[in-house]
Parts: structure tokens; sequence; C-alpha cells
């Protein structure tokens, strides 16, 4: 174990979380908060220079690292950055509980949007601005950010990459990792700035627009306001916002893709065919289901496409109470919410083309049944996918649905109904945000004990992470040193 290499990197993002915190500072001083908000990010800022200080030294000369590093990285950098974002909430008095505060800061780095607060137009504006941009950070990866702003990239800080962002693969764009990394900020930094403009040309306020363009980007679903995005009651609002989280779940790879003119390579993308289809198909089905109760088409069809974005997208904005649908639309909704979005994006869930690769293998072995000799491939986006792939699929299902089922039985022991247990789960471990039953989209999760909001937060971060990083993280043989 390469524990110098770690060191460095820790220390690179203490020092980049010192940056982030000033963006807080800045709105604070703006707004004239007081002193007693300043110090919310200030003193953060002070501690992390200090520890940022001790850890960093001498860049180490031996600068090479295996997959272990990258998975104990970024598994150790997540717990960090949740802990050090959840103090200005504590500081500030404004989140008192470091209990719910972490909760707080997970939710908003994994991009979840869940939270413990029943009531969110009271907070100040720097800890609201701080709150959403927990979900920028957290988007596209604290780290991919690290490898974007390093001076020098190194081949191997892919390890880092396909840890910490969300899919079964990860496609170097470019030879250089820190290239790579930069693009991709380039791209979603843009793709926020647009979303901004067009929020504010539907006469959302600026600081409102900021929020919750930084919710659709990072697909986390945080609201300056109590009602989330229903709170405008404007069609352009919603479509606009629906359009924009649907096109943050897509592998960004295609946002690549578009500015280097290759129009015809995004068209035949397989895993983005598949998941625009599931979402045709889902506000379909949940349009006929609730057709009775709504007197307008209009505003049905509206309802429906921004509430099947949201969940599929696993950014958990709303607009209606969806808890009050009919079982039939419930049930499509939990089912978008294990879905989830594109590898390679900042959408949550179990990931289209992971669901897609496990339905091609089923349909693979029904063949087989009468053809057990025959050779038949497995293709997805054009490619033969090979045995260590198909197998690691498996293996991370299998892997999904054991902490699936723990979590539940955890949370079950606290819930009254077993729908508000199981939508508490896939709402936190799938990184959605708002649930059904207790947990739905007017409720908070502040009913929970403290004991099961660190366990929820956990399950936070094993979903973001997808789960191996944090394992990894606690098994003692990853310690011992290499032969």
């Amino acid at each position: 174990m390469n524990t110098r290499i770690i060191s460095y990197v820790i220390s690179n993002l203490f020092k980049l979380m010192m940056a982030l915190f000033l963006f807080p500072l800045v709105v604070s001083i703006y707004y004239r908060e007081g002193l007693k908000l300043s110090m919310a990010y200030i003193i953060p800022i002070i501690i992390l220079c200090v520890l940022s200080y001790f850890l960093s030294g001498k860049s180490p000369e031996n600068q090479s690292f295996f997959s272990k590093e990258g998975l104990v990285i970024v598994a150790l950098s997540w717990l960090l950055i949740s802990f050090f974002g959840a103090l200005p909430f504590v500081i500030s008095g404004e989140i008192p509980n470091m209990i719910d505060a972490f909760f707080e800061s997970v939710s908003g780095f994994t991009t979840t949007g869940a939270s413990i607060l029943p009531e969110v137009e009271s907070l100040s504006k720097s800890i609201l601005f701080w709150r959403s941009f927990t979900h920028v950070v957290g988007g596209m990866g604290v780290l991919v950010l690290v490898l974007a702003i390093l001076p020098k990239g190194n081949n191997q800080a892919l390890h880092i990459m396909r840890a910490e962002v969300p899919g079964p693969t990860v496609g170097k764009l470019v030879a250089k990792m820190s290239y790579n990394s930069r693009i991709l900020y380039i791209i979603y930094i843009s793709m926020i700035i647009i979303m901004i403009i067009f929020l504010l040309l539907g006469g959302m306020p600026f600081f409102d627009a900021c929020i919750h363009a930084f919710g659709t980007a990072g697909t986390g679903g945080f609201s300056s306001k109590n009602t989330s995005i229903g709170f405008y009651n404007s069609a352009y609002i919603d479509y606009v916002t629906s359009i924009g989280m649907l096109v943050f779940g897509l592998n960004f790879n295609l946002f690549y893709l578009l500015i280097l003119g290759n129009i015809k390579q995004i068209f035949k993308s397989e895993e983005a065919k598949y998941y625009l289809s599931i979402v045709f198909i889902a506000t379909a089905f949940i349009c006929i289901n609730i057709y009775p109760i709504y007197s307008s088409i209009t505003r049905m069809i509206r309802d429906v496409f921004f509430t099947v974005s949201s969940i599929i997208t696993t950014t958990g904005y709303s607009t209606v109470d969806f808890d009050k649908w009919p079982t039939f639309s419930k049930i499509i909704l939990m089912f978008l919410m294990f879905c989830g979005g594109c590898a390679g994006s900042t959408a949550g869930g179990f990931k289209v083309s992971r669901l897609a690769i496990l339905i091609k293998r089923f349909v693979r072995e029904f063949k087989k049944i009468g053809h057990p000799n025959k050779v038949l491939n497995i293709k997805l986006e054009g490619k033969t996918l090979d045995k260590e792939m198909l197998e690691g699929v498996d293996s991370y299902f299998i892997l999904y649905s054991v902490i699936l089922f723990i979590l539940l039985l955890i949370t079950a022991w606290e819930s009254d109904t077993f729908i508000t247990a199981l939508s508490a789960v896939l709402a936190t471990f799938n990184n959605i945000g708002p649930g059904l039953g207790a947990v739905g989209p007017t409720s908070n999760f502040g009913l929970f004990s403290p004991f099961l909001k660190f366990i929820l937060s956990l399950g936070m971060l094993l979903g973001r992470l997808e789960i191996i990083p944090l394992l990894i993280l606690v098994s003692p043989r990853i310690y011992r040193k290499r032969d």
C-alpha cells in the first residue's frame, strides 16, 4: 500500500475543499449574514489548512499506485468531504446535531437530495447555497475535480476515476487523465451555466436559478423552496427542468462526441436509446393509470413527465405529491428508482447499462435452452462483452441485492409500513432523495433515529461509490504489503 501517495492526494483534496468553502463565504458576505455565518466556513478552512500542511510534505518520489490504492483514496475522500462538509451546518447552528448535519452533507455530495429538514426557506442564503453546491461537487466526482486541477496527469489516475465515476465502464476520452477530467468539467460547468440561463428566462430569481441548476446538474434535488420546483407553478420551468434532468442523466461521453461533431455516434448509443425508451414507456403507462384523477390532460402529462424524469435520473425534485398516485404508478416509480440513469452520468441507481446487460444475459440463457452448444455473444454499444465484464455485472447485482436487503431489514425496524422502509432504502441507496409513505415528496427523513440516519448515510455513500470502495476500506487484506 503506497500510503505516501494516498496522503498526497488527500492533502490536495483538503486544498480543494478550502477553495470550495470560499464560495458560500462570499455568498454570506454578499448577503451580510454576519460573523457567525462567515465563521461557519472560515473555521473549516483553517482546520483543512492545518491538516493539509501536515499531510502534504514533499511530492512522493514513487507516484505509482494500483487499483486498491485508488479504491482506498476514493472511499477515504468521500468520508472526509462528507464530514467536513457537515461542519458549516453545525457551526452556523442551522443544523446543530452532527448526525443530522452529516446526513445532509452526505446527501448533498452523493447527489441524493434526501433531507432531515422539515423546512428549508428559513435557512440562510449561504447555507442554502452550500447545501446545493455540494451537488455540483459530488455530481461529477470530487476526485475527478482534483484530477482536473492537478498540474500534471498520470494514466494510473484511471484507477481513481474508475472507482468514483458511476457505471460499469469508464472509457478514456483522451490520453491524459488530468486533461480528460478538465474536458469533463468544462462540459459540466458550461451545461450548468446554460441551465441557469434557461431558468432565468422563465422568471426564476438568480439565486434560485443557481440553486436549482446545481440540483439539476448534479441530479441531486436540493431546493431553496419547501415545495421544490412546484413552488413556481410554471409549465416552462417544469419542462426546462425535466429536460435538464434527462440530459444530465446521459453519459457525459456523448457530450464530448457532440463537441467533436460526431453526431452519428451519439445516435448509435444503445444505452441512451434504452434510457429514453424507459422514460417514454413509463410516462405513457402512468398517464394511462392516473388519467381518471386529472381534469387536464396537459397538466397530467406535465406532472408525469417531470416526475418520471426526476426519479429515473435520481434527482428527486417534485411538482406533485406522487405518493397519492395509484399503486400501479408507484410500482413503476419504484422500478425507476432501481433503474437509475446512464453510466458515466451524474445520476445514481443501478444504471441502465447494467440492467440491459442482465436482460441480455437472461435472453441468451433462454435461447441456449434449445441450443446448449451454440455460442451466443452479448453485445453492448456494438462491442462484444467479455467474460470479466459479464461476471462483474453479475457480482455487482448480487452484492447490490444483499446490501439492499440488509438496509431494508435495519430500516424496517423503525418504519411503520413496508412501503416506507423499502422506498427509504431505495431513495438513499440509489441516491434519489424522496421516497414513498412517511418519506414521500412532502415529507423528510427527520423521523428516523440518529442510528438509522447514520446507516442510511452509509447507504448513500455505498450507492454513490457503487459499494466496492467502502467495503475495500474496511478489509484488512487491502493493507498488507504487496509481495
